[in-house]
């Protein structure tokens, strides 16, 4: 579409949730810590919080791709309209419990909480991630601060957490958000990590030279205020309208245009 115009072998800003964004972002490397110091520590609940499309479900899955290859049993959850005994036989099946579908809810308890006594047994620390946790129903909630009270023992070996926008989550039962042990908050990106991730995705797809101009980066990062879905949704936009005027470079008055249309 635009790439031939730029010199690039692939559209850099498509596939903003990889790897590769991840490891650009001091940011999301920070909040990981946090999360290993949660499970580390042993600690009940945890809360990832942060606005929406700042990479908090990029964060869970590669904080649980780490927690499986440490052998660490690990579930990873979306709660998007997930019914509470729903989210029950979804966490058996992460334990490998192979649940029955018919199942009912005090069985679901009882399969699960012989498996967290097994855990603590062996000393495995097991994890329950719950993303989109800001969508949960209080029916859900209840459930989730059950199973975080299940074993209060100095030698319990569960740690919960719960990823979701700052609004949502601040809306959460006080049962619930009373049982939170750390607080990790996933930040924008500041001024550099936008225009790293700028140009370093303009280098992996073949641009040999800078795009956009120093006033463009930073009509990025005033637009978007850091929030990396928001900042590759400008670029590539940016790219097009650039590639369609037949311009050599992006300015700011291409981002400035670019973001008129979309408001």
């Amino acid at each position: 579409m635009y790439e031939s115009h730029w010199g690039l072998c692939e559209s850099p800003f498509r596939r903003v949730w990889d790897r590769e964004m991840f490891r650009e972002s001091p940011t999301h490397e920070e909040a990981l810590s946090r999360l290993q110091f949660l499970v580390d520590q042993h600690y009940r609940l945890g809360m990832l919080v942060g606005p929406s499309g700042s990479g908090k479900s990029l964060l869970l899955e590669v904080f649980a791709e780490q927690l499986r290859r440490r052998s660490r049993p690990t579930a990873d959850i979306s709660l998007l309209e997930v019914e509470p005994t729903e989210m029950l036989w979804l966490l058996a099946a992460s334990w490998g419990l192979n649940p029955d579908p018919l199942l009912n809810t005090a069985s679901l308890w009882r399969i699960l909480t012989d498996r967290l006594l097994e855990y603590r047994y062996q000393q495995l620390e097991a994890v329950v991630l719950f993303d989109d946790a800001d969508h949960a129903s209080a029916a859900v909630q209840g459930h989730i601060a059950r199973l975080a009270r299940f074993d209060a023992s100095p030698d319990a070996r569960l740690s919960i957490v719960l990823a979701g926008r700052n609004d949502g989550i601040a809306r959460l039962d006080e049962s619930l958000t009373s049982l939170t042990d750390l607080r990790i908050g996933v930040e924008p990106w500041q001024r550099t990590e936008t225009e790293h991730f700028v140009n370093s995705r303009l280098s992996n797809a073949g641009r040999r030279t800078p795009i956009f101009t120093a006033p463009a980066v930073d009509r990025l990062q005033e637009i978007s205020r850091g929030i990396p879905r928001r900042v590759a949704q400008l670029a590539e936009l940016s790219l097009l309208a650039g590639a369609g005027q037949n311009l050599q470079q992006i300015d700011d008055g291409v981002v400035e245009s670019v973001y008129q249309e979309l408001a």
